[in-house]
């Protein structure tokens, strides 16, 4: 059978395409490298979790990451650290798992280069497209996915086509009164984190529940805007839609015109197969879409498929900033509501998205994960490193979990683009199907650690104006393994970009890519908002281009 389009990935990047390309009346081939889970598979279980069911075994299919130590690049396979840049290796890939702060990028984060000076040694440039033409289908992923909040003046409030969220924000720990309170107080503007968890009934996906386990936990109601719960299923209700689960692309296979005309992969015990169709969307997550690039290599595209100009895996993205810690207890609020379960904080900053000087970043509030078991180890150390015990432990455990709660402020920043930030792929490194796996070089610019201190002594500021105890800091440039994007960045110059405006590969006409690895930037927000909306965008291209395309 051929396929009319075939789409490696059920992430957000393919969630939106196999949505309306579904409904369009197109047969479309959806090959997911994990299984197929729903909301009664989904357990709160921190050991589920901790075992990475929903991802590969790293002594079998690892990464290698490229640190600058001691003047050299030096690479280290994952199994080595534990450090895993899997995300989800389910139908809805990751988005199973994400906490779902959905904020918009604002109009100059498409112009970055025109706004600013570009940083020596940076390669940041502008997009191709501007904020005008990604508003409708922000407008759109908070319709379909569903988007909970409350739009609230501040000072780089995007434009927007609607006055507000259609659900109303979640319910709240009362701790977001001293947030509040401490924002006024310093002259920050302190506002409602709109997250991509509905709060009222839609079709047949149940409001958030408030189990207390959310973010990296996949959600047993549906309330989570996953590409599985919010679009896939009523995908599948058009009968177009195939799910191959447990397939593992390995390479797109070219043909005399330098289209794609195949996809082979393995299934889970590895016997190799072929998928054919008429137009292919990549849609793997920036890492594995990059290597699935540089892998497919064959007499037309030595380098990998689309990788002519050798763009492929360059300008890597991911988020440099950090994390700052305080305590509170019984002094701050009552312990039965600084104690009530499962009540999100949703409160955000952006005071300092842009300055006149630099692009700046995001503060999210938000509690500590209350995984029982992490919680309980980090106590075994006490404040000088030595070992607790026994009855010591005993009290420390109980004083941490019913006396006192960790609020958390992560801070999210522009991952500047540069030449040591990269995917690549090395012969040498193969995982347990012999296939050269992906190589991450995580060189981060220095500007972005200034600008993580920066925003960092603003957060302590709240912490110390709401009175929080053992207040620390963790702030790094090292990526988030979670958040993954450039690599296959757009432009309309085919020279230093693999991908045309509407996330057409400029060396493969029918080959589209609509995960993060489109962005030349990322905004100082989790990408996975903006991800929906441009494969909304890319949908809509296809459809009205269909035919042109595939002839």
């Amino acid at each position: 059978m051929i396929y009319d389009v075939c789409v490696v990935g059920s992430g957000a990047g393919a969630g939106p395409i196999i949505y309306e390309l579904s409904r369009a009346g197109l047969k479309v081939c959806v090959l997911e490298k994990g299984d197929i889970y729903n909301e009664k598979d989904f357990s709160k279980d921190e050991i589920v979790v901790r075992r990475d069911i929903y991802t590969p075994n790293l002594k079998e299919e690892y990464h290698t990451i490229e640190e600058f130590v001691d003047g050299s690049w030096e690479k280290f396979p994952t199994y080595e650290t534990g450090w895993s840049f899997w995300n989800g290796s389910i139908l809805g890939g990751s988005s199973n798992f994400m906490s779902g702060y959905f904020h918009r990028l604002k109009p100059n984060d498409f112009k970055l280069a025109s706004t600013y000076e570009v940083p020596q040694d940076s390669n940041i440039v502008d997009w191709p497209i501007s904020y005008e033409d990604l508003e409708p289908y922000y407008t759109k992923v908070e319709e379909v996915v569903g988007v909970s909040g409350k739009v609230q003046k501040y000072a780089f409030l995007e434009p927007r086509s609607t006055k507000d969220f259609i659900y109303p924000p979640l319910n709240e720990n009362k701790i977001v009164d001293l947030i509040d309170k401490a924002c006024l107080d310093l002259n920050y503007t302190s506002i409602k984190t709109p997250r991509a968890i509905i709060s009222k009934q839609k079709d047949d996906r149940n409001p958030c529940y408030y189990s207390n386990y959310c973010g990296s936990y996949a959600c047993s109601s549906g309330a989570k805007g996953s590409s599985r719960a919010s679009l896939i299923k009523d995908a599948l209700k058009t009968n177009n839609v195939e799910i191959l689960a447990n397939s593992f692309v390995i390479k797109l296979n070219t043909d005399k015109n330098k289209k794609i005309k195949s996809a082979t992969y393995l299934t889970k015990n590895g016997t190799k197969k072929e998928v054919f169709a008429k137009l292919f969307v990549l849609a793997a997550q920036a890492v594995e879409t990059s290597r699935l690039l540089l892998n497919s290599k064959d007499e037309n595209f030595p380098n990998g498929v689309a990788n002519n100009s050798g763009n492929v895996g360059k300008n890597f993205l991911s988020t440099s900033g950090g994390i700052i810690s305080a305590t509170f207890d019984e002094s701050h609020l009552p312990l039965k509501d600084l104690h009530a379960s499962g009540l999100f904080v949703n409160r955000s900053i952006m005071d300092w998205y842009y300055t006149k000087e630099f692009k700046g970043g995001v503060i999210d509030v938000l509690f500590e994960h209350q995984n029982p078991i992490r919680r309980a180890s980090s106590l075994r150390w006490d404040e000088n490193a030595d070992l607790r015990i026994g009855e010591e432990l005993q009290n420390s455990i109980f004083e941490t979990f019913t006396k006192t709660r960790t609020l958390n402020m992560e801070i999210f920043l522009d991952w500047t683009p540069t030449d040591n930030s990269f995917i690549s792929v090395d012969e040498k490194y193969k995982d347990k199907y012999g296939i050269p796996v992906a190589n991450i070089r995580i060189g981060s610019h220095e500007r972005d650690l200034k600008i993580a201190n920066f925003v960092k002594e603003k957060a302590v500021k709240v912490f110390e104006k709401m009175g929080g105890k053992n207040i620390v800091s963790d702030i790094s440039a090292l990526p988030s393994s979670n958040l993954q994007a450039g690599g296959c960045r757009f432009g309309d110059n085919p020279k230093i970009s693999v991908l045309n405006k509407n996330c057409q590969a400029h060396e493969v006409s029918n080959l589209f890519v609509t995960d993060g690895s489109f962005m030349p930037t990322g905004g100082s927000v989790p990408y996975t908002f903006t991800i929906y909306a441009n494969s909304f965008r890319v949908a809509d291209f296809l459809k009205d281009n269909y035919k042109k395309i595939i002839n």
